[in-house]
């Protein structure tokens, strides 16, 4: 098997496997909601879905994977970004697609309709080409300050009452 079908099995091993990734299309990496269709990673952007600012004006994205074990980075390779617009073929199997994904879809009919109007479907097609693959993984933690968002908690935290005392055994 040669490497490029390596890479690529890994690819959508890992994509089919991961409901999230890492996204670096600008100067900043975002987590990223993703669904692999197609032999493809799709994500939706806008609206009241994910923020990926700029990620209209992207045209090459280096896509961060972790593992399903350890949760450790695995793989970053580089993906080919296009809009998916709902008078192209994919738009329909795509967006019901990633309506069926979704754990808080009110109305699952309507959700494609509304999607059409508010938000933004990029297809992230693999080049065949790796940043890092499991045999040349940086040592560098990747560490970064999240971007802010006006996102809050619905309420105060939740208080727990009776906390077990955990007590050393008696040895005599």
């Amino acid at each position: 098997m040669s490497d490029h079908a390596v890479t690529t099995a890994l690819i959508t091993e890992l994509a089919r496997k991961t409901g999230v990734s890492w996204l670096r299309f600008d100067a900043t990496t975002r987590a990223a909601w993703h669904l692999w269709f197609d032999d493809s990673l799709y994500v939706v952007s806008g609206g009241e879905e994910q923020p990926l600012p700029g990620i209209e004006q992207a045209r090459r994205v280096e896509v961060t994977m972790r593992s399903k074990d350890n949760g450790g980075r695995l793989l970053t390779w580089v993906a080919e970004a296009s809009a998916v617009l709902p008078e192209d073929e994919l738009w329909e199997p795509v967006t019901a697609a990633l309506a069926a994904a979704r754990l808080n879809v009110e109305d699952l009919s309507a959700a494609p309709a509304v999607g059409a109007r508010t938000t933004r479907v990029t297809r992230l097609r693999p080049v065949g080409q790796t940043v890092e693959d499991p045999e040349t993984l940086e040592d560098g933690a990747h560490r970064a300050v999240p971007p802010p968002t006006s996102a809050t908690t619905r309420g105060p935290l939740p208080r727990i009452l009776h906390r077990r005392v955990r007590r050393r055994p008696r040895l005599s």
